[in-house]
């Protein structure tokens, strides 16, 4: 996998956590940089954990699946990207609380991360380098993350939607990517 479609997943998968970090930046009543940095870093850390995880799980059976890899890929990417799109379209939004304290940060890094871990299955299906992988990854959602809270104390919540379903979108179109490349029709 080239490193701008690392880049392009790390986009898709950091749109649940731009999400949370803009109603973390409306729950502030004063913005600060360390807000910033708190949700960059637990987000941005989960989103390299995950696809680790996930990796090293899917290592151990990668060999059984590697002719139908590009499928996996596909569907995990699909139904995760199309997860997405339905959260957006539909409005679902839980309540963000005001606190950054790691009580309230690790639930939520959780939450926005589980995605990953499927990604990182499929990046052991198709032979991906997970160090690069997670690397771009985590670096990504840092750096949205921590301008989701700056964008959220200024701007407000009427983008996280939009956030969420160009992430889905993006996950869906790598996922056909994938498929077309593998019959060679890209």
């Amino acid at each position: 996998m080239q490193a701008f479609e690392l880049f392009m997943i790390g986009v898709g998968l950091s749109m649940d956590a731009f999400a949370v970090s803009i109603s973390k930046g409306l729950s502030v009543r004063r913005y600060a940089l360390t807000q910033s940095l708190c949700c960059g870093l637990w987000f941005g850390g989960f989103q390299m954990l995950m696809p680790l995880t996930g990796y090293l799980l899917g290592v151990r059976f990668a060999g059984y699946v590697h002719a139908v890899a590009h499928w996996i890929a596909f569907v995990l990417l699909a139904l995760i990207g199309g997860n997405m799109v339905r959260e957006a379209l539909a409005g679902d939004h839980e309540e963000v609380g005001t606190s950054f304290a790691p009580s309230a940060m690790l639930p939520l890094a959780i939450a926005t991360a589980i995605d990953a871990l499927a990604v990182g299955v499929t990046f052991a299906a198709l032979e991906t380098a997970i160090l690069p992988a997670i690397a771009i990854i985590g670096a990504t959602t840092f750096c949205i993350s921590a301008a989701g809270v700056k964008v959220g104390s200024v701007f407000g919540e009427k983008y996280a939607d939009k956030a969420e379903l160009l992430g889905g979108v993006i996950l869906i179109l790598i996922g056909v990517k994938i498929v077309l490349e593998h019959y060679n029709i890209l």
